[in-house]
C-alpha cells in the first residue's frame, strides 16, 4: 500500500467540467479503440488516449497516461488556470481544535466536553482524512487496470471544489454528490471498482477532499 503521496485523477472533472460546458453542445464521439488497445478518458469526457493492452502496470506508466492526457487537455484549454507544478509533499490539513469546548456542556445525556473528547474527536477524524489521502495516491487501492491514481491530476486534491455539491455534472446528465463523481472518475480516468457510498475507502476519499478545503465558503450549485 503506498502513503499519503498517491492521490487525484478521480475529480479532475471537478475543475475540467466547466471547460467541458464551455464548449457546448453534445460530447463528440471518440474515435473506437484500436484491436489490442483500451480507451482511457479524462474527467471532460472528451478528452482520450489509446492505451495498449500490454502496458506494464506500473505507477511509471499510470503516470505518463496521466501525462498524456493533461497536456491535450491543458492544450485545449490554454486559459484556464490549472496547478502546473506538483507539490513536495501531500500534507493532509488537521481538523478543527476544539479544545475551547474543553468543560462546555454536550447535554444531559453526554455531559461536559473532557480533553479526552477532543483528542478522540481530532484523532478519529484526522485519521480517516490521512486514509483518504492513502487511497486517492494509490492505484492499487483505487484498483486501477492501468496505475492510475487522483493525484496524477490533483495533486493534494487540487481543483476538486467539493464545496460546489451538490450540482448538475454533464457527464452524468443529473444532479450530482461529491461521491457520484468521485465513481463516474473512479471508473473512468483512473479505470477503478466503483465503490459503494458506504465502503470506507468512499467515505474516506470524501474525508481527505473535503479537509483539504478546510475554510471554503459552501456554494453548492456553483459551476
Amino acid at each position: 500500500m503506498k502513503t499519503p503521496a498517491l492521490l487525484a485523477l478521480a475529480l479532475l472533472a471537478v475543475s475540467m467540467h466547466a471547460s467541458a460546458q464551455d464548449a457546448a453542445g453534445t460530447p463528440q464521439q471518440s474515435p473506437a479503440p484500436a484491436s489490442g488497445t483500451t480507451q482511457v478518458k479524462l474527467c471532460d469526457n472528451k478528452t482520450t488516449v489509446q492505451v495498449s493492452k500490454d502496458a506494464p502496470k506500473t505507477r511509471e506508466e499510470g503516470q505518463k497516461i496521466s501525462d498524456s492526457l493533461m497536456a491535450q487537455w491543458k492544450a485545449a484549454n490554454p486559459g484556464k488556470d490549472w496547478v502546473q507544478a506538483e507539490v513536495e509533499a501531500h500534507q493532509v490539513v488537521t481538523p478543527e481544535d476544539n479544545s475551547k469546548l474543553v468543560g462546555t456542556g454536550q447535554s444531559s445525556t453526554y455531559g461536559a466536553v473532557t480533553q479526552q473528547d477532543v483528542q478522540v474527536w481530532n484523532n478519529e477524524t484526522y485519521k480517516m482524512a490521512v486514509y483518504g489521502s492513502t487511497v486517492f495516491h494509490s492505484s492499487d487501492e483505487l484498483g486501477s487496470d492501468i496505475a492510475v491514481s487522483c493525484d496524477m491530476c490533483h495533486p493534494r486534491a487540487a481543483n476538486t471544489h467539493p464545496e460546489t455539491y451538490p450540482k448538475f455534472q454533464p457527464q452524468l446528465g443529473r444532479v450530482a454528490l461529491l461521491r457520484d463523481m468521485i465513481n463516474w472518475c473512479i471508473e473512468h480516468p483512473v479505470r477503478g471498482k466503483v465503490l459503494a457510498p458506504d465502503d470506507p475507502k468512499m467515505r474516506a476519499l470524501e474525508a481527505y477532499i473535503l479537509a483539504q478545503r478546510k475554510g471554503v465558503p459552501l456554494d453548492y450549485g456553483k459551476r
